[in-house]
């Protein structure tokens, strides 16, 4: 199955995503794309966006996606964060960040980091990454 990027977005940051997709519309439009229920509605609303909508974040939107990180399925995530409110659903945050450190999946959580991400996926870039255990057995050589 090809490669997904996965677009999360918390309420208070939904507004800087659409304005940050809007910018990169032509690479978002060539690559397929999931998101959180609501972050994926408002990228399809408003800009016409081809989105496989999982569901929200506090009803387990993180861990889908965190689980198709697992599985091979997600080349980036973009997860714009508001780190100065608490969210209900803190674990399932820090379960999908720590998917994306284990799976070494490039996993940006503000705008000057994705736009770096979006660059060098744009350029063709693509890291060379090992499965977990692969890197395990070789850090204990």
């Amino acid at each position: 199955m090809a490669s997904m990027i996965a677009l999360i977005a918390h309420d208070q940051k939904k507004r800087t995503m659409l304005e940050f997709v809007r910018h990169h519309l032509d690479f978002f439009s060539s690559v397929r794309l999931v998101a959180t229920n609501s972050t994926g509605t408002l990228l399809h609303t408003e800009l016409g966006l081809d989105v496989k909508r999982v569901a929200s974040g506090p009803q387990g939107g993180d861990l889908m996606i965190g689980g198709r990180v697992a599985e091979g399925m997600i080349e980036a995530v973009i997860f714009f964060r508001d780190p100065l409110t608490a969210q209900p659903h803190e674990p399932d945050v820090s379960a999908l960040m720590r998917v994306c450190d284990v799976h070494d999946i490039p996993l940006a959580t503000n705008r000057a980091t994705a736009e770096s991400v979006v660059r060098a996926l744009a350029a063709g870039s693509r890291p060379r990454r090992q499965p977990p255990r692969a890197r395990r057995k070789s850090a204990s050589s």
